[in-house]
């Protein structure tokens, strides 16, 4: 008789420790620093916003494709989906022409490209980037919304619709979910190592768009 295999390691807690160090990198580039000591002017802060939707317009388009849904429906959660709040916001900071004014950096759109691909060839692999965004909201989304609103002067109200869950329980509640259902996911050691994979490039990709941004 062949031995066991190895209990299988939680995806959530596995791509956390893998991406741990690309992490940290993210938090300390210019660019959220500077967010989160509210040194982001409003021109600046609009033109990270409209990176946002382009990623989030090609993540949610590829969540809401049929394959997609299939291979990854215990983690998709409507209540997670950025987009429109992002259409708010930009309405709301930059005005109703900000989709004729701005445009999207290199990196936000060589990366909604990424994502557009992984839907048609390897829907699994949204799962990582999926993971990297919607968690880093969920975690980080409530600090950035009191420092965005206090240097921008919106606190309390609109203009941070991006940062909204429904409140603090909501939050943990939506990231419990959201783990359990990733958890779900890889059916054996080849897709843990590609979300793991592709999410460690997921952090590679935001550093390279955060530096274009907010070069060091």
């Amino acid at each position: 008789m062949s031995p066991a295999a190895p209990p299988f390691q939680p995806l959530a807690r596995r791509l956390r420790q893998a991406t741990q160090t690309r992490h940290t990198q993210v938090e300390r580039s210019a660019l959220m620093q500077r967010l989160l000591r509210g040194q982001l002017g409003r021109a600046d802060y609009c033109g990270w916003l409209c990176d946002l939707h382009a990623l989030y317009s090609a993540l949610e388009d590829g969540l809401d494709t049929p394959a997609v849904q299939q291979r990854l429906a215990p983690l998709l959660d409507p209540a997670l989906a950025r987009r429109s709040a992002l259409d708010q916001d930009l309405g709301q900071l930059h005005g109703p022409d900000w989709r004729a004014d701005l445009q999207a950096s290199p990196p936000a759109l060589a990366y909604a490209q990424h994502l557009q691909g992984l839907a048609m060839r390897q829907p699994l692999g949204l799962a990582a980037h999926a993971y990297v965004r919607y968690l880093g909201d969920l975690a980080g989304g409530q600090v950035l919304a009191r420092v965005v609103g206090q240097s921008l002067g919106l606190a309390g109200g609109p203009g941070l619709a991006f940062y909204d869950f429904g409140g603090p329980a909501r939050v943990g509640e939506l990231a419990m979910r959201f783990r359990s259902g990733l958890d779900q996911l890889a059916r054996d050691e080849d897709e843990a190592q590609a979300l793991e994979d592709e999410a460690c490039a997921a952090f590679d990709r935001h550093g390279d768009w955060f530096d274009w941004r907010c070069p060091p």
